[in-house]
């Protein structure tokens, strides 16, 4: 049985962005390299209009099973993340549990998140440390959490109008936050991987390329012209000018 990585990459308004491009292709040098199955989801398994495109990876599980595809674990990545050529096979640090890396991005974004769906939504749930607030953009899972699974997507199916309107009111996130809460409240076991594996500071000089196994270019100023600029500029950095490393 093989381990995937599985990206979703679906077009918005019938484009696709240029940049995820750059990131899928280091995610198959990834897997190459180290004898792994890459799968990328393309098309949505329902209307987005009734799912929005991040909750669906929680179909992950179905998926894999009505493609007939065997699997070991399964590492879940954002398309705005790029990969060193030079990582360690992630799938050989996960000590077989659900393995995630805590979120260093945006702490107003976090908290705020935080406050309000647990005021909103998870009303009788614990609030939990801002520091220990778990990156969704990155995770490895495997078949023990196939009910987790169902938990997440159930969850989705029950709240639906709550969490769009937590979104549209306060600013924040997807699956992200309902993800932290549900991890504690059905007290999964976790594997937690240090910050290289979800580094978000950039720099000219392109020191995050040293520093970082995984590259995560989300939250940026002017997301929009940035993003596609960075997600490039490493890609070539890292894999088209590799002598210059």
């Amino acid at each position: 049985m093989n381990n995937i990585v599985f990206i979703i990459n679906v077009k918005k308004d019938g484009q696709s962005k240029p940049e995820y491009d750059f990131s899928i292709k280091s995610w198959k040098h990834f897997c190459q390299s180290n004898g792994h199955e890459l799968f990328v989801l393309d098309t949505p398994i329902v209307e987005q209009s009734e799912m929005g495109i991040i909750w669906q990876r929680y179909f992950l599980f179905d998926l894999l099973d009505h493609n007939q595809i065997k699997y070991n674990q399964i590492l879940i990545v954002d398309a705005d993340t790029i990969v060193h050529p030079n990582c360690p096979d992630i799938f050989s640090l996960t000590d077989n549990k659900y393995t995630l890396v805590r979120d260093d991005g945006d702490y107003d974004w976090i908290l705020r998140s935080m406050e309000n769906y647990r005021k909103f939504i998870f009303k009788d749930e614990p609030m939990f440390d801002w520091w220990t607030y778990y990156n969704s953009g990155f995770q490895v899972v495997n078949g023990t959490h196939r009910n987790f699974f169902d938990t997440m997507r159930n969850f989705y199916i029950s709240n639906r109008e709550e969490i769009k309107w937590c979104q549209k009111t306060f600013g924040v996130g997807t699956d992200q936050t309902p993800l932290n809460f549900l991890l504690r409240r059905e007290k999964i076991e976790i594997k937690e991987l240090s910050y290289k594996y979800k580094k978000e500071v950039l720099d000219s000089d392109m020191l995050h390329t040293k520093v970082a196994n995984v590259m995560h270019f989300n939250g940026l100023p002017d997301k929009d012209k940035s993003v596609p600029y960075w997600m490039e500029m490493t890609y070539k950095n890292l894999y088209e000018n590799r002598d210059n490393r």
